[in-house]
């Protein structure tokens, strides 16, 4: 795939668009349960926020604490190389700003607003299944671990990569957006300063809070000071700011939760493979398909009002998000049922 800025569109196909599903699926049972996001569907307990964390400015010093913490919990070697903001998808166009316009190679399939940002800020785009190819790029872009398919890339070929482009000033940006549930021994957050490494990391997906719009740049400091110019004061709103210090000190909740959320996964794939279908990959908040039935699935699921994932460009990939409790996941099981004794039956009558 080959992007350039001049004419591109924003991406409409992404998960959590119900508006879109309704529109698919008009006959679908309500209430829907939306599984086609990689969104933790056990949030962290909401807060009981006084009304000066709405009715005043962020004050710069839970900005700073919630660098220090940031820090502490993701492995960067200090707050000064934490930026904040409102979602990592506002960092994305700054971060893909850092090096001048020229080649951007984006490890793919994945998630689509990362060539976007790369286009709009005037880079030529490429998106190659090839992780050596990434080396002749200016700007090289990796999500680990990936989304749809859960791939995880290593430190050790990250690193490898980082250095053979710093020598021709070139720049690594590694997407940690699921890493919380990944392998963090191949996280590169201890690595930023380096030099040439921009490391995003979302706080919405783990915490599933993707609403209070909170995502991180890690990187060197003079990199990090950079972004912040281009932020401005009050980055980050005040209840924003609340919620990640809360959360991201909580160890024992985010150990928890990882216990939990792997339990889950496991279920889903043991509901699914009971019929045939066996995971090919993703992380432990979502399970990555890939099958000749994926188009038949995402339809009957929907027409039971279950929104999963498809790509159009990859017709036979599905990704499935965790079912919020035991309803959902029995809703879910009568539905996978349904359409694997009507496959059977149609199976049966050739």
């Amino acid at each position: 795939m080959t992007l350039r800025s001049e004419g591109l569109k924003a991406v409409e196909d992404h998960g959590g668009n119900l508006e879109r599903a309704e529109a698919l699926f008009p006959e679908a049972p309500k209430p829907w349960i939306d599984l086609s996001t990689g969104i933790n569907p056990h949030p962290y307990p909401l807060l009981a926020l006084p009304a000066t964390t709405f009715t005043r400015l962020p004050e710069e010093k839970r900005l700073a604490e919630l660098c220090a913490t940031a820090a502490s919990v993701y492995g960067a070697p200090s707050s000064t190389n934490v930026v904040a903001a409102g979602g990592t998808q506002i960092l994305l166009p700054l971060v893909t700003s850092l090096v001048a316009a020229g080649r951007a190679h984006i490890l793919g399939p994945t998630y689509a607003e990362h060539a976007r940002a790369a286009a709009l800020t005037g880079h030529h785009v490429e998106e190659t299944e090839n992780f050596e190819a990434l080396a002749g790029a200016d700007l090289a872009m990796v999500v680990n671990p990936n989304n749809p398919d859960g791939r995880v890339i290593s430190r050790a070929a990250l690193l490898n990569l980082a250095g053979r482009l710093q020598a021709k000033g070139g720049l690594l940006v590694v997407d940690e957006a699921f890493m919380d549930v990944g392998r963090r021994a191949e996280s590169l957050a201890g690595d930023v300063d380096k030099g040439n490494i921009v490391v995003l990391r979302s706080f919405g997906k783990f915490f599933g809070l993707a609403g209070v719009r909170l995502g991180l740049a890690l990187a060197a400091p003079e990199t990090a000071a950079r972004l912040k110019a281009w932020l401005g004061p009050w980055a980050v709103s005040g209840p924003a700011l609340e919620y990640g210090i809360r959360a991201l000190a909580d160890r024992e909740w985010q150990d928890g939760m990882r216990a939990r959320l792997s339990a889950e996964a496991e279920a889903l794939d043991r509901l699914f493979a009971s019929h045939g279908l066996h995971a090919e990959g993703g992380t432990s908040l979502y399970r990555f398909f890939r099958c000749d039935q994926a188009q038949s699935l995402f339809r009957h699921l929907g027409e039971s009002g279950i929104l999963t994932r498809r790509f159009i460009d990859r017709p036979q990939d599905l990704r499935i998000g965790l079912p919020a409790g035991a309803d959902e996941m029995k809703r879910l099981a009568d539905a996978v049922a349904k359409w694997s004794a009507h496959r059977r039956s149609k199976e049966s009558v050739r």
